[in-house]
């Protein structure tokens, strides 16, 4: 199949997921049903551990570095488990190990405790591993930022560096293309994003925003986004906002795909490049 056929065959897929909301336990289980309808890949071997207090998925593709992986889900669904897809997708390109973290979600545990959970489990991870990576997609991209700030305020090492896929980055919704991408988005709209921010950060969606954070001296930062996204801006602005800070930053913009179109590794080739840009952006001597 060619790449035009790739695409427009996901996008044919995301376009029936539903866009009626159900309810939060109605949303976790249709999350976590997509996840475990993906092939397993036999090079990884995973297990569940504990990490910073909280589950984490564990998938090991050799002796080579550690890797920090935040899962998306809007904050209210996802776990450990529907993350270690991406996270193994990246180990195995690295030849290392990627724990998928199951922090803490909202309306249970609403702002700071994902953060909460991620840091404590990066600074665990540094305790025994030393120079680590982190990664994460659409909710947990914008998590991964947040951590980097947070380890920054608390004098830990940053990260050697960080992969984000289509990060939310600002919760109070504002960027342009909340507008101009609704309806060409095959798979979110404005509606849902406030849905999510609603439960995970109710009138404290600015502070939960990395977008509106200082970002000065965080660790070397990738972004990957779709040119179909609402959360379009959100990459564009964070990339921006970290570049005027003085990070090393890498945009990428794909264009005609959507929401974390790294997830359709093995059928979609975009997405296998990305990942492989991705492992080597982490991986890269610096």
């Amino acid at each position: 199949m060619d790449r035009q056929a790739q695409r427009a065959t996901i996008r044919a897929a995301l376009a029936n997921f539903p866009r009626e909301r159900g309810t939060v336990e109605q949303e976790r289980a249709g999350f976590e049903a997509y996840a475990d309808s993906r092939p397993k890949d036999p090079r990884l071997v995973s297990d569940e551990v504990t990490l910073g207090g909280r589950p984490a998925t564990r998938t090991r593709a050799g002796d080579g570095p550690t890797l920090l992986y935040l899962h998306g889900g809007g904050f209210v669904v996802g776990s450990g488990r529907t993350g270690a897809g991406l996270a193994g997708a990246l180990a195995v390109r690295t030849g290392g190990t990627a724990y998928s973290l199951d922090y803490r979600l909202a309306p249970e545990h609403p702002h700071p405790a994902a953060l909460e959970d991620a840091l404590a489990a990066y600074r665990e991870l540094r305790s025994v591993s030393g120079e680590i990576s982190v990664a994460g997609d659409s909710a947990g991209g914008g998590l991964a930022v947040e951590l980097l700030v947070a380890a920054r305020q608390e004098g830990l090492p940053q990260p050697s560096a960080a992969a984000i896929f289509s990060p939310w980055a600002d919760l109070t919704l504002s960027g342009e293309s909340m507008r101009t991408r609704d309806g060409i988005d095959p798979l979110f709209t404005i509606d849902t994003l406030r849905w999510y921010a609603a439960k995970y950060a109710p009138g404290n969606e600015k502070e939960a925003s990395p977008l509106f954070a200082d970002l000065t001296g965080l660790a070397p930062l990738l972004v990957q986004v779709g040119n179909d996204e609402v959360l379009l801006d959100d990459a564009v602005r964070l990339a921006a906002r970290a570049a005027s800070d003085g990070v090393d930053v890498t945009l990428e913009v794909a264009q005609g795909l959507p929401h974390v179109y790294q997830n359709n590794y093995g059928r979609l080739d975009d997405a296998d490049e990305a990942l492989d840009r991705a492992a080597a952006f982490l991986t890269r001597p610096r």
